[in-house]
């Protein structure tokens, strides 16, 4: 068996599954409930690599520490089945409202129950014996409060010298594409950035897609610049001068909505 990626039929899953470049077994949770050992095993069994995309995320009245049990339960599947390795979906929420180049190096500091939960997750697996590296995802265009939530009216942080937040992204293709990559890659890390390298900024990727916007005066809360170190990420996998460009991003995005 190859690939198999687990919680297909959430949002992540369902958008980046037309871009896959290659065969993987997409299960959602009508095909395999996590919380079930022994269906679990059976569906891991003699898998190459496992991507776990199931999680809770915000607007769910799930609780938040359903996020380590589904990894735990994942991971002890893994290795009762004889899988390969597993990949984990963290977040770059686990940094907090720091601000600058972020590396896996820099210190945890969540503002949040999902940050909290996130970094949660990412204790126990570092503690687990089966081999597995958690993720720990930019924004992501599209499937973000930017591109994603965009609708009439939206209005943006804005700096007194006109500049809006500046922040990590990768295109839904390049996620894809990475994913894949990775899960044919020896010698992983327990922890990884995935982003775009650089950073972008909001206002110039509402510009890219053609969406209007308005701008708002940005308060002592708004960070003008998060961008993740992804040296770390680039040492396995490689990226094009336009997967970090605001028009590459959208570009990405349109071939999204088109599928």
């Amino acid at each position: 068996m190859g690939i198999v990626i687990l919680g297909a039929g959430g949002k992540l899953g369902r958008l980046i599954r037309p871009h896959w470049p290659g065969d993987a077994a997409w299960h959602s949770r009508v095909d395999v409930d996590l919380l079930d050992r022994a269906q679990l095993i059976s569906a891991l069994r003699g898998a190459s690599a496992v991507i776990c995309l199931a999680g809770v995320t915000y607007g769910t009245d799930r609780p938040m520490s359903l996020n380590t049990t589904l990894a735990e339960l994942t991971l002890d599947a893994a290795a009762a089945s004889g899988a390969g390795h597993v990949f984990l979906m963290s977040s770059a929420a686990v940094y907090g409202r720091q601000s600058g180049l972020l590396s896996e190096e820099t210190p945890t500091a969540p503002r949040n129950e999902y940050g909290h939960a996130k970094v949660a997750m990412e204790h126990m697996a570092a503690a687990h014996t089966h081999p597995n590296t958690a993720l720990r995802l930019g924004n992501i265009a599209g499937a973000d409060a930017i591109l994603g939530g965009w609708k009439p009216g939206f209005a943006l942080d804005s700096f007194e010298n006109g500049s809006t937040p500046r922040r990590s992204y990768i295109g839904l293709q390049s996620l894809a594409r990475i994913m894949h990559d990775l899960c044919h890659t020896q010698g992983l890390p327990a922890v990884m950035n995935v982003a775009a390298p650089g950073a972008v900024a909001m206002g110039d990727l509402l510009d890219a897609a053609g969406l209007a916007w308005s701008p708002r005066s940005a308060n002592g809360e708004t960070i003008a610049q998060v961008t993740l170190d992804t040296s770390r990420l680039c040492g396995f996998t490689a990226f094009q001068d336009s997967d970090s460009t605001p028009a590459g991003l959208v570009a990405q995005w349109n071939g999204t909505q088109d599928t």
